[in-house]
């Protein structure tokens, strides 16, 4: 790592957890256009019948593009368990550092958050989001558990848990790894492979769904000293290796109705494949990352080296640019430091864009570079959180080499 950026990212740190600290733990969000009752139908007829859709999302997506700061009128502010996850994370990152006190104390409160705010209907500790997400496939109700969030809540209960080694984490830890064995669908897609479900209701073939699954199970798997869950891993991940494409991407689904290939959604398969292979040392996970990153590097980013949302858009967008992938590029290429050249460059020059462009005066950072100027809401889950928790990772990771 650059030593020149080093301080740069601590000061970058400091002054995001005292706006945090300022702003509170609620926030509008991403979905926040189509969470309530107008928006939701309005994204439900597009979905029906898209030629009177787009009229009924118009004016939510002239708003994203021009007035981004509207969404207010459309949803109120929420607490968004994946965030509280990142947020606890990111303190327990910092907690093994300087002032690991009172770090520490911030990332428990998250994770008591996170107790609180389990979906209430499931027997093991699950999350979703708090609101009805309209989706292509149907209506996902509030408090539905998934499988892309849950594995943040487990991350962050077990990173905690290495430092205080206290029993109600690992009580929870276990719950969290029951419910992803049993609660979710496998549908067989090969030999020796399934594709998780994402929901526990669908049998959706989303690719970065199974290596969630994936990835949690294999954990889990380990630490908790249980062959049950090293099976089903073993199936998830050999979905995912196999629904790799000839030049090293992944579509975002395997049904071949979406098969976009966006940024942030590609590091999400390709860091569960390396947290995997630094568990088990999987020759597989091995080579699907090295044909991941070559097409990642020179597809996913633009002529300046910096992150681009999509290399096959699956609509026309309002943004060039999204924080979410900057966070994401950043966890990855931490998690594989030293081992590509190239990303290792391409880390260097994310680093300096979002650490002089993105963050505000406040220290909240912006949440989309749009063709016209800026979204400045700052959103925990989009993604405030993922970035704070990419630059203590980072900062963890530096300080321990």
């Amino acid at each position: 790592m650059n030593q020149e950026l080093i301080k740069p990212i601590r000061r970058s740190i400091a002054c995001f957890s005292q706006w945090l600290d300022g702003h509170g733990e609620t926030s509008y969000d991403h979905q926040s256009y189509f969470a309530g009752p107008l928006g939701g139908k309005a994204k439900a007829l597009y979905y029906a019948v898209p030629s009177l859709g787009v009229l009924a999302v118009a004016p939510m997506i002239f708003s994203e593009a021009f007035v981004p700061s509207a969404r207010k009128l459309f949803w109120k502010q929420q607490r968004l368990p994946i965030a509280d996850a990142h947020y606890a994370m990111g303190y327990a990152f910092l907690a093994q550092g300087c002032a690991a006190n009172r770090h520490y104390r911030r990332a428990v409160h998250f994770l008591n958050v996170l107790g609180k705010t389990r979906c209430p209907t499931y027997k093991n500790f699950c999350w979703g989001y708090p609101f009805d997400w309209v989706t292509s496939s149907g209506v996902i109700p509030n408090g539905t558990p998934l499988i892309t969030t849950t594995p943040y809540a487990y991350e962050a209960f077990l990173q905690v848990y290495h430092i205080d080694k206290a029993d109600n984490w690992l009580g929870i830890i276990r719950s969290i790894a029951e419910h992803t064995l049993q609660d979710y669908r496998d549908t067989d897609t090969g030999e020796n492979a399934s594709a998780s479900s994402y929901t526990p209701h669908d049998n959706d073939r989303v690719i970065n769904a199974s290596a969630y699954r994936a990835f949690l199970l294999t954990s889990a798997g380990i630490h908790l000293s249980q062959d049950k869950y090293l099976r089903t891993a073993e199936r998830n991940l050999s979905f995912v290796l196999q629904a790799q494409q000839p030049d090293g991407s992944w579509y975002y689904s395997a049904e071949g109705e979406r098969t976009f290939i966006d940024h942030f959604h590609t590091c999400f398969v390709l860091k569960a494949l390396a947290k995997i292979d630094r568990l088990i040392e999987h020759e597989g996970c091995r080579q699907a990352i090295d044909r991941g990153v070559d097409y990642y590097t020179r597809h996913l980013f633009d002529e300046q080296g910096l992150p681009k949302p999509f290399t096959k858009a699956p609509r026309t967008t309002v943004y060039r640019r999204e924080l979410y992938d900057y966070a994401e590029c950043i966890n990855l290429a931490t998690l594989l430091k030293g081992r590509f050249p190239e990303l290792d460059r391409l880390l260097i020059l994310v680093l300096d864009d979002v650490l002089t462009r993105w963050q505000k005066p406040d220290g909240s950072y912006r949440s989309r570079e749009l063709f016209f100027g800026w979204d400045n809401v700052p959103m925990h889950r989009w993604a405030q959180s993922q970035l704070f928790r990419s630059l203590c990772f980072l900062l963890h990771q530096s300080d321990c080499n």
